[in-house]
């Protein structure tokens, strides 16, 4: 997931879930802010089973959508029961005097508002502030988690869990960190530009001043990039690559083939048709790939590319075969389908059900956003796309998968299912 989030208004992100790690052991945070945010998780909580309990529910996708708001971070966490515990995490946020005495230290230093720009936050602005009497980062005791389950712990573990993936949201951008505490990035920046600008005339003048520009307009100027030469001309079809010798020391060179035709037949498409990849995860692109060889019968090359992706995720060959026909059944939101479950809102979800009723057709369980006949092996699983995807098992297995191409009306992809299904 990208920390970027979807802004609802300055003071509002929402972040979509993080893919499961499920058996990784690498840390929430890399950076020295996002590690004290987790520091300050850890010594607060008197038991380090939950804590454990936490990780492992971080690790495994159970935290679905987050939401930061100034002094809120909260989520839905799946547990054992069927519908997911609110979790949420608060902080105190920062009065308006304190917002003064943040942002006038901000100010103080053209390097502070350029790291900012950089989603990076050094380490000297947090200790300046904390001389000025604002404390950025949360201390012992500063956390107050709070969750709908049942578990009285302090965390329990679905809003421990919670807390180690807001820790990824801030290693990622410290602006997720000023929001907890009060105020959005939008808001933060034009304040900052203006006490720069006050700052320069000021300086200007003052005696024997000199005229300046603004530290964040002189940021700003030079990441600009510069002017690039018109493009060569287009060709007709994407270009070949040399043939590679397929010596035993040498690197794998069929695998290689296809990665270099690969990479030539998207760049010539987006430079034909203007066409932008959105950023894939490394399982994402492997499958993305994967789906793109021959479907009738892999070639010798095409079998060791599967089972070195198999290899590579940490995946078996049949979740391979699985993940490829869920890309090809509906692209990306066919395969973030697959293993991510979530709960769609009220609306075209809700009326499925009646529809296949006054249609005649056979009822479905809910689950989430699965409708299901497990006796005769049939699901339907409603996409953030608002498009049914239909899948199939073997009747009372379990084991489903894609069946066909996803439609936007839940009575035609039943329809659709039940004859290919017959």
């Amino acid at each position: 997931m990208s920390a970027t989030g979807r802004a609802a208004g300055d003071r509002r992100r929402d972040f979509p879930p993080f893919l499961s790690r499920k058996g990784s052991r690498a840390p929430f945070a890399e950076s020295w802010w996002g590690q004290a945010w987790i520091d300050a998780l850890e010594d607060t909580s008197l038991e380090t089973g939950r804590l454990s309990r936490g990780r492992t529910y971080a690790r495994g996708g159970h935290v679905l959508d987050i939401t930061v708001t100034p002094g809120r971070i909260a989520a839905p966490v799946q547990g054992s029961r069927t519908r997911p515990y609110r979790a949420e995490v608060r902080l105190r946020t920062f009065t308006d005097a304190e917002w003064d005495r943040f942002l006038a230290t901000a100010a103080g230093r053209a390097g502070h508002l350029a790291a900012l720009l950089d989603r990076d936050m050094p380490q000297t602005l947090a200790e300046s502030a904390a001389t000025a009497g604002v404390r950025l980062l949360p201390g012992p005791g500063d956390l107050d988690p709070h969750c709908s389950c049942p578990d009285n712990g302090h965390p329990c573990k679905h809003a421990a869990a919670l807390c180690y993936q807001a820790a990824r949201l801030l290693d990622a951008d410290p602006f997720v960190l000023l929001l907890v505490r009060g105020r959005g990035e939008t808001e933060l920046l034009a304040d900052l530009g203006r006490r720069n600008a006050l700052a320069g005339a000021r300086e200007a003048r003052a005696p024997g001043g000199v005229t300046g520009t603004p530290a964040r307009e002189a940021v700003l100027a030079a990441s600009r990039p510069a002017a690039l030469p018109p493009p060569l001309p287009l060709p007709p079809v994407p270009g070949q690559g040399p043939a590679l010798p397929g010596a035993p020391s040498a690197v794998d060179a069929p695998a290689l083939e296809i990665l270099a035709a690969d990479a030539a037949a998207r760049a010539h498409a987006g430079l034909a048709r203007g066409l932008t990849d959105a950023p894939l995860t490394p399982w994402e692109d492997a499958i993305r790939l994967a789906a793109g060889l021959p479907t009738a019968g892999l070639t010798g090359a095409g079998r060791a590319l599967h089972t070195r992706l198999a290899a590579a995720t940490g995946r078996t060959p049949t979740e391979i075969a699985r993940a490829v026909a869920a890309w090809r059944q509906g692209g990306l939101e066919g395969l973030r389908l697959l293993d991510t479950p979530w709960d769609p809102p009220a609306g075209p979800f809700d009326r499925a059900r009646p529809a296949f009723t006054a249609a005649d057709l056979p009822p479905l369980r809910p689950h989430r956003n699965h409708l299901t006949d497990e006796p005769r092996g049939l699901q339907l699983r409603y996409g953030h796309d608002r498009r049914w995807y239909p899948y199939t098992a073997d009747p009372g297995s379990g084991d489903f998968w894609p069946a066909g191409p996803p439609d936007p009306d839940p009575v035609g992809a039943l329809t659709a299912l039940l004859a290919s299904s017959a």
